[in-house]
């Protein structure tokens, strides 16, 4: 996207070594990365859909969770095709008609805001916007949005001011964009569960190195409830019981709403504590260093905190480290830090993260999970027959259970999310490598542009291929002369640089002459530009007319293939495989790209003049922007300001 190699800020792709290497290259690895710029404004649009969407019932759409997708019942299309007859916007008196892609597309993101993404969990406000809150860490995600319009769903739901809607100008997934490097390498205390993901993926070996010193925290065995509210009264009298006796607590929630829920419950029980999430997230590297303190109790959103060793009795560097001895021997003497985990998460690597705050340096440590059926993993991805076992066995209300069987249900719930999300990243990387191997050939062919300080060659090799390719045209018209795609494509490429008789001389000229007369008339337009511009201006035009043909071409071929990602999986009714029929349409699409990359460089350069702007032309213009700082309105009538002695409508106001 740059233009010199000056302006470049990766200077190749020697080596990495990545800091939480699964954070990074495992979990981030299911959105790919995008560089995004302004598309058309639809906010009208987008507010009127939210209106419309909200008068719609629970009957007329079936929410899928595992998928985070709405579908509208045959009630619900009926419904949103009067409503939208009503509006006078629906064409030809059916919702899913070509006609009404755009409308489709804006009603399914619309309902996707409404009920699928949840404020305080999937995003918050913050500065009258909002703001993305990543699910793994519990942080706001600066500078990131929502793609597909759903950003702008989301704002029009919380009537924040709608900013206008990004189009992709270049994209790449983790996987691809890690895969550049030579040398990869990194290091993580939770590797071991994705070792085999990390090999299939990224060609990594993970080793396991022993701790430093001894672990001897105490894991204790998950207490399990059937309601949600039995298992927070349970957690509120466990956080009591060890407040009590002046233990330092860390509790973990799934996210920032929960983690407010838990505040209010201890607010009632007036126990003092401090919330970290994405709201003060600012401290948190302070916050997380001091938790090992007498009586301290944080409650935080998943895995913050990472990197932090949390030293028990307080934060090292204190001016009287006899003290802090004191007071770490006391909270050791207690059992040490408590993590109490308020329920399990989609994968067992944050749960051991969240445990590994825990224990560190062989300090002595305890963690604990609660669950409960109603908790978002069992209820989704767990055994629907749970809550009759539980039943079976007598549970009573506000009793837990610690049973093999619960907690192999458990640990199967987690296999399927983590076996989902891996398969979510292996089809992504399939259909990114058929993308990722054109973006290699465009890309370099973009960068020996840059860099090359002889472009007069690319430009006469592609006029080369273009001629060759018009001379096949040729022989094509002379066997079919009712083709006029020999002309058609003649007068694309000349323009109103050739008259009509010009054309005629030309088409009737035998291969030698045809190549040697265009050739002929393409360096004459160059000579003319170098006349008046120097050489290495004119060079310096031709390099930026074909990046800015590479990057336009590049930006559409992009959109074209998001378009068709989303569609092609509807081929497998058909019996056909998506990834082949996708490869085979990328194939064709990109070979199409080639050719009108080519073709619209040359155009551009055959049609190309620059004119030498007369002085008093130029003076007259600089003249209209001083007249702009004027500050009062200058009558067409009136002496022009410039001192020409004409009317100003004579002179400077001219239109």
């Amino acid at each position: 996207m740059k233009f010199s190699q000056d302006e470049m800020v990766q200077r190749g792709h020697h080596f990495a070594i990545v800091d939480e290497i699964d954070s990074c290259l495992i979990d981030e690895a299911r959105t790919p990365l995008v560089i995004s710029g302004a598309a058309e404004d639809k906010t009208n649009q987008y507010l009127a859909i939210d209106k419309i969407v909200k008068l719609l019932e629970k009957k007329d759409f079936e929410i899928d969770e595992k998928d985070r997708n709405i579908l509208l019942t045959n009630e619900g299309i009926n419904h949103i095709e009067k409503l939208f007859t009503k509006a006078g916007v629906l064409k030809n008196n059916n919702f899913y008609d070509p006609e009404n892609l755009d409308l489709v597309h804006f009603v399914n993101q619309a309902l996707r805001a409404n009920h699928l993404f949840k404020k305080d969990k999937d995003y918050l406000i913050k500065d009258n916007s909002i703001k993305i809150v990543d699910e793994l860490t519990g942080r706001i995600l600066e500078g990131r949005r929502f793609g597909d319009g759903l950003h702008q769903a989301l704002e029009a739901k919380e009537r924040i001011e709608i900013q206008a809607e990004n189009q992709t100008l270049a994209s790449i997934t983790y996987q691809n964009y890690f895969k550049l490097y030579k040398k990869i390498s990194g290091c993580t205390g939770t590797a071991a569960t994705e070792a085999e993901e990390f090999f299939e993926i990224y060609n990594l070996l993970v080793v396991v190195i022993p701790t430093n010193k001894e672990m001897i925290r105490k894991d204790y065995n998950d207490q399990i409830f059937r309601t949600e509210q039995e298992k927070n009264n349970a957690i509120i009298e466990k956080i009591n019981e060890c407040y009590e006796k002046k233990q330092p607590l860390l509790i973990f929630t799934s996210s920032v709403s929960k983690s407010e829920i838990y505040s209010k419950l201890l607010s009632k029980k007036n126990i003092k504590h401090i919330v970290l999430n994405a709201k003060n997230h600012e401290n948190e590297a302070e916050i997380i260093a001091n938790a090992g303190k007498s009586k301290s109790v944080i409650i935080t959103t998943s895995i913050s905190g990472r990197g932090v060793d949390i030293q028990l009795g307080g934060k090292k560097g204190s001016s009287d480290e006899e003290q802090l001895q004191k007071e770490k021997n006391y909270i050791k003497s207690l059992g040490g830090l408590f993590v109490i985990g308020t329920e399990r998460m989609e994968s067992r690597r944050v749960d051991n993260q969240a445990r590994g705050r825990s224990g560190r340096q062989g300090d002595e440590g305890s963690s604990i999970f609660y669950v409960s059926l109603e908790d978002d993993l069992m209820r989704i991805f767990g055994s629907e027959s749970m809550n009759n076992i539980l039943q079976k066995l007598g549970l009573k209300d506000g009793e837990s259970i610690d049973h093999p069987w619960i907690n192999k249900a458990l640990e199967r719930a987690q296999q399927k999310v983590e076996a989902r999300n891996f398969d979510i990243r292996k089809t992504l990387i399939k259909f990114d490598n058929v993308l990722n191997d054109q973006r290699q050939v465009i890309f370099s062919q973009r960068k020996d542009a840059m860099d090359s300080d002889k472009i007069f060659d690319y430009s006469d090799k592609f006029l080369s291929e273009i001629i060759d390719n018009l001379i096949s045209l040729k022989i094509q018209k002379l066997s079919n002369p009712k083709s006029g795609e020999f002309n058609n494509k003649l007068k694309t490429i000349f323009g109103k640089s050739l008259d009509e008789d010009e054309y005629n001389k030309l088409i009737s000229s035998n291969d030698k002459e045809f190549r040697d007369k265009i050739f002929k008339k393409f360096k004459s337009a160059r000579d003319d530009r170098s006349k008046i511009l120097g050489e290495n201006q004119s060079k310096e035009i031709e390099k930026r007319i074909l990046l800015q043909s590479i990057d336009f071409n590049w930006k559409s071929h992009i959109q074209y293939l998001e378009q068709l990602r989303q569609v092609i999986g509807l081929r497998s009714y058909g019996q056909r495989d998506p990834l082949i029929e996708y490869k085979k349409e990328a194939f064709d699409l990109f070979s199409t790209l080639l050719e009108k990359l080519k073709l619209d460089y040359v155009k551009i350069l055959m049609n190309l003049k620059v004119y030498n702007e007369p002085t008093e032309k130029i003076n007259q213009s600089i003249s209209k922007e001083k007249f702009k700082d004027l500050g009062k309105k200058i009558s067409r009538n009136d002496p022009c300001p410039c001192g020409s002695g004409k009317k100003f409508k004579k002179c400077c106001g001219a239109l």
